[in-house]
């Protein structure tokens, strides 16, 4: 079994070069023991852009009975941008639905994973992101009865618990000089540095054992 994951640039691989930025899916195989992972996630990708450039496809390829495709979107199908929009209730869940049906067709197991949450904290309370896409999400899954990995919920309760300084440390909020990519420092509360990228994909394997697909791995 084979476990491929699709997705957007908080979910993709980061080469040593942009140390200590990192996906989730980047540190996926290391919770999952002896099960590969395909990490197919690309920065800056919606299921709309995913799709028309090919990469379902790609996958469909590869695709055999008994694999999971893990299926992550959101941040960029809120984008303004023509190329990458959808609507939650309309397209995004029609190209959601291309995902699920796709690795149906292979035999292979379709989940739904929900975007992992924006960093965001106004007047020391935290603020809510992603709205309909998470609804609309998770309104599919039920549809379809598709499996569903909330990931959305696992990060909002982590950022909350770690507070606004203390969940910085999961994002990428980098001070000057600290790392030579990013020599300026960064401030950036959508992705993810090691430390974020670690602690979802574990989760998201500790899910995965839930829903009986892997057995060992770290924990």
């Amino acid at each position: 079994m084979t476990i491929f994951v699709c997705g957007d640039s908080t979910a993709s691989d980061y080469p040593a070069g942009q140390t200590p930025q990192a996906g989730w899916g980047q540190h996926l195989g290391g919770f999952t023991g002896d099960v590969a992972v395909v990490n197919a996630a690309r920065g800056g990708r919606s299921t709309k852009s995913f799709l028309s450039e090919g990469r379902l496809t790609e996958i469909e390829q590869r695709l055999s009975d008994g694999d999971t495709l893990l299926i992550q979107f959101a941040h960029n199908d809120e984008s303004d941008l023509v190329w990458r929009h959808t609507d939650p209730w309309t397209s995004y869940t029609n190209n959601l639905s291309i995902f699920v049906d796709t690795a149906r067709l292979y035999s292979a197991l379709p989940v739904l994973v929900t975007p992992i949450c924006l960093r965001l904290w106004r007047d020391g309370q935290f603020a809510e992101s992603h709205g309909d896409y998470l609804k609309a999400m998770h309104v599919l899954a039920r549809q379809k009865n598709v499996p569903l990995i909330d990931m959305y919920a696992y990060s909002r309760e982590l950022v909350m618990r770690l507070g606004d300084e203390g969940s910085k440390k999961l994002y990428m909020h980098l001070e000057k000089g600290a790392y030579p990519a990013f020599p300026e420092g960064k401030a950036d509360d959508t992705h993810t540095q090691r430390a974020g990228a670690e602690a979802f994909a574990r989760f998201a394997a500790q899910e995965l054992r839930r829903l009986g697909l892997i057995t060992g791995g770290a924990m």
